[in-house]
């Protein structure tokens, strides 16, 4: 038996309309799913991006309760021939990048923020982890 894939992963953030900005409309990613007050729910890839706040999913009763802090990191893969592009918009959007990294085989991945503080980094599929 093998893991396929992880499906869901989530961030606990502070202002849902902030976050959905930013996902949503900066970073283009569908939203699947929004309770006010609670959570946004977003499509990356084959992947779902949960964000939830954190006080509120602490107190849950009908699942088990989770919560977190911090700064977390999250990367999302891209295509490799739209690596470049992606740099290009994310600093287009007045989002800074903190930091680009060389990697094995001259592959590049780069790192930045979301609104809460989360270290976001964009890596081309196929080289960092082959």
């Amino acid at each position: 038996m093998n893991i396929v894939q992880i499906k869901e992963t989530c961030l606990y953030v502070e202002d849902l309309d902030r976050t959905e900005a930013f996902y949503g409309g900066l970073m283009g990613f569908p939203v699947i799913g929004k309770v006010e007050g609670r959570h946004v729910f977003f499509r990356a890839g084959t992947s779902v991006l949960l964000c939830f706040i954190a006080e509120v999913t602490r107190a849950d009763i009908k699942l088990p309760p989770h919560f977190g802090s911090g700064n977390l990191h999250l990367a999302f893969e891209v295509k490799g021939e739209e690596y470049e592009a992606w740099k290009g918009k994310i600093a287009a959007l007045g989002i800074d990048i903190l930091h680009e990294q060389e990697w094995k085989k001259g592959k590049f991945s780069f790192y930045f923020r979301d609104p809460d503080g989360h270290v976001l980094e964009i890596l081309p599929e196929n080289g960092i982890w082959d």
